[in-house]
């Protein structure tokens, strides 16, 4: 399987985020994507699609913020992360302000998702390397990996959190659907619900979303991924969420992801994305459910018995020491 990697992705390198109440040292580390380039050798280098493809998913003022965002943030005076402090409540959010703050308010849905030097840098790459994986399914291989970092699956047409700012897999879907692909159809198998999106495919028919992950009654992001949400207008049918109970273990995660397998055969997509989260292991620090290192493997066999063409895009995952070996086993059921 071909894999590609962009190392203008290690310069997002935030200090800290808001966890439970507590300032607490960024989880989503540089070190996350070292780990798993160390277990899988060398990858291909990442083409620049430029913009376009950026924009066809999110709103142009938003992607304009995320690039803009540190240098008004230092303008203004600040040091340190951009963090926003203050959110706008339900329909509040049209109001135009020029202040960082107001802004950062505006287009993030939590205190986790900083914006530092080089993050712009970094979540443009990782657009980057999910369209050049796409790519490489257009030119005719079955399967390729895209090792995005920072990930995506949280990030709105218009809004950051969860350590996600653009949405690779939306991205790639969307480029893939502008290349012919028909329809798509997205897995989302990482623990948390991919907000971002549901979010952005909730009206559409043309592409299928489905995610297994921790119930959100009990975990983040909450708002998002309870099982009445079907999508709406021509999407409606076409949005799946699976919750599961913390503690979930390979046999309730493979029932689940058997569902939303079933669902994606009856789609019938040209292209299936994988937004893969390994934070679903047993001993992920943020996490809570209890899948083993080679439960990663028979997953990922249950999805290529699909035999669609299939993009795997990383998302979470965030004990390091055993990040690589859960990848690499992932990839190996393909």
């Amino acid at each position: 399987m071909r894999g590609v990697f962009d190392p203008r992705q290690l310069g997002h390198i935030p200090e800290r985020e808001l966890h439970n109440g507590e300032w607490m040292a960024y989880s989503e580390t540089a070190a996350r994507a070292n780990a798993i380039m160390q277990a899988l050798g060398p990858l291909e280098a990442a083409v620049d699609y430029g913009r376009a493809p950026l924009i066809a998913v999110h709103d142009s003022d938003y992607v304009a913020f995320l690039e803009s965002a540190h240098e008004q943030w230092l303008r203004a005076g600040r040091t340190g992360d951009a963090i926003a402090y203050t959110f706008p409540v339900v329909a509040r959010r049209a109001v135009k302000l020029d202040r960082i703050d107001a802004l950062l308010g505006r287009y993030a849905f939590d205190a986790a998702t900083p914006i530092v030097g080089g993050t712009w840098e970094a979540v443009y790459a990782s657009a980057q390397t999910a369209l050049t994986a796409r790519a490489i399914i257009g030119g005719g291989e079955r399967t390729a990996f895209a090792l995005c970092r920072p990930p995506g699956h949280h990030a709105g047409a218009d809004y950051c959190g969860g350590y996600c700012y653009l949405n690779n897999a939306a991205i790639a879907a969307q480029a893939a659907l502008d290349a012919g692909a028909g329809k798509v159809a997205i897995v989302d198998v990482d623990y948390h619900h991919g907000n971002g999106t549901q979010d952005i495919f909730w009206r559409r028919g043309d592409v299928f979303y489905a995610s297994i992950h921790a119930d959100p009654r009990t975990d983040y992001p909450f708002y998002w991924g309870h099982a009445d949400e079907i999508g709406e207008d021509e999407g409606r049918g076409a949005n799946l969420n699976i919750p599961l109970a913390r503690g979930a273990r390979m046999d309730a995660f493979r029932r689940g992801l058997a569902t939303a397998l079933e669902a994606v055969t009856a789609f019938a997509p040209g292209l299936l994305i994988v937004s893969y989260g390994a934070d679903t292991w047993e001993g992920d620090p943020i996490s809570h459910f209890a899948l083993s290192t080679k439960d990663h493997a028979v997953l990922a066999a249950d999805i290529a018995a699909c035999r669609l063409p299939t993009l795997i895009v990383m998302e979470g995952g965030y004990a390091v020491e055993a990040l690589g070996s859960n990848v690499a086993s992932f990839l190996s059921g393909f």
